[in-house]
C-alpha cells in the first residue's frame, strides 16, 4: 500500500515558514494543512493569514487552508476567501481540545452538537463549490461522540476525515485510544485517516499493520520533533542519513532566518526557537539538558554557541 503522509496543522509552529524550511531539507509529506483561520466575531481575514496562505508564500508546497467556527455564515466567509486565492479545499477543524475554543463550542467541542454540524454543512455545500474536509477528535467527553456524527456526514461528499484518536478533554494527555479508532473505522463509510503519536519508524509500522485499511497518517507533534521521521517512513527504514548532524543544523539556521523576518528583538527570537527546541530535544538521549542549554541563551552568540555544543555532543536517539 502506498501511505499519504500529512502535515497537521499546529497553531504557532506549522507556518509557511516552517513548511518551507522543512520541504528545503527533508521529504516525505505530501501535504500540509496550514493553521487554522479563526475570526472571533469579526468577518476579516487577519494579516497573519493572509501571509500564511498566500501562494508566493507556499511554491512546491501542496497545502490546504483549515478553518475553526461553528458558524456557517463564517465558513462561508472563509469558503469564498480560499477560492478567491485558488485553493479547492478547505478542512474544518472539530479537533482543537483546548477550552479556549471548546467553550466556545468549536473544535473538538462541537462534536457534541451532530444537528449544528448538519446545518453549517448544509449552507456551505448549498452555498459554495468548495471541497470540505474535516479534522475531528472522538468525541469532546467520551469517545463514542463521535459515533452520532456520522450518520450527518455520510449526507455530505466529505473529501476525507482525519481522526485524532484521543477526546477533547484529554488535550494531548494520555495515550490514543486505538480500540475507538478501529470503533470509528466500523461505524463509517468516509475516508478516514489516523493522527495521534506518530513519533517513530516503529510506532508507524505497528499502526500500519494494524490499520490495514488507513492509507492517509498525520504527523504532528512528531514530525516537528524529528523532521527526517516522514522520508524514513516512506523508505521504511529505520536509520537516519550519514550527514543527518548536517542537514539538521542547516535546516534549523534556515528555520531561525525566518522567524527573525517574523518577530523582533534577539530575545523574541530566541525564545520561539526554544519553543521548537522542547520538540527537538525528544530525538536527543536527555532532552532535558538539550532545553536547558537552549535556555540560558539570551544573545545570538550564547544561542549558537549552545546550538554547537548540542550537535557536537549529542547523538540522535536512534541513529
Amino acid at each position: 500500500m502506498h501511505h499519504k503522509l500529512i502535515s497537521s496543522p499546529l497553531q504557532g509552529f506549522t507556518d509557511f515558514r516552517f513548511r518551507n524550511s522543512f520541504q528545503q531539507f527533508f521529504s516525505g509529506i505530501d501535504y500540509f494543512y496550514a493553521p487554522y483561520i479563526r475570526f472571533n466575531g469579526k468577518m476579516v481575514i487577519k494579516p497573519v493569514y493572509e501571509r500564511d496562505l498566500q501562494l508566493k508564500n507556499n511554491t512546491n508546497l501542496e497545502v490546504i487552508p483549515q478553518v475553526m467556527t461553528c458558524s456557517a455564515d463564517e465558513f462561508i466567509f472563509a469558503a469564498k476567501y480560499v477560492r478567491s486565492l485558488g485553493y479547492k479545499e478547505l478542512n474544518w477543524n472539530l479537533g482543537c481540545p483546548y477550552p479556549m475554543v471548546t467553550n466556545k463550542g468549536m473544535g473538538s467541542g462541537l462534536i457534541k452538537s451532530p444537528e449544528k454540524i448538519d446545518r453549517i454543512l448544509d449552507q456551505v455545500h448549498t452555498q459554495t463549490d468548495i471541497i470540505v474536509s474535516m479534522k475531528m477528535r472522538m468525541g469532546y467527553e467520551h469517545a463514542r461522540e463521535i459515533l452520532d456524527v456520522f450518520p450527518i456526514l455520510e449526507k455530505y461528499p466529505i473529501k476525507n476525515i482525519g481522526i485524532h484518536a484521543r477526546i477533547g478533554a484529554q488535550l494531548y494527555k494520555g495515550g490514543t485510544d486505538l480500540e475507538g479508532f478501529q470503533r470509528c473505522i466500523d461505524h463509517s463509510n468516509q475516508k478516514l485517516y489516523y493522527n495521534g503519536d506518530i513519533t517513530s519508524v516503529a510506532i508507524f509500522e505497528e499502526l500500519a499493520d494494524r490499520f490495514p485499511s488507513i492509507d492517509h497518517w498525520m504527523l504532528g507533534r512528531g514530525l516537528i520533533a524529528d523532521p527526517f521521521l516522514p522520508a524514513m517512513i516512506k523508505n521504511k527504514t529505520h536509520q537516519y542519513p550519514d550527514n543527518k548532524i548536517e542537514i539538521f543544523s542547516k535546516y534549523i539556521d534556515t528555520l531561525f532566518t525566518a522567524i527573525e523576518q517574523k518577530v523582533t528583538g534577539e530575545k523574541a527570537v530566541i525564545r520561539k526557537m526554544l519553543s521548537y527546541w522542547e520538540y527537538f530535544s525528544t530525538i536527543f538521549p536527555n532532552p532535558t539538558k538539550v532545553v536547558k542549554k537552549i535556555k540560558k541563551a539570551k544573545t545570538y552568540e550564547v544561542y549558537d554557541a549552545a546550538v554547537r555544543e548540542i550537535l557536537e555532543s549529542e547523538k540522535f536517539v536512534n541513529s
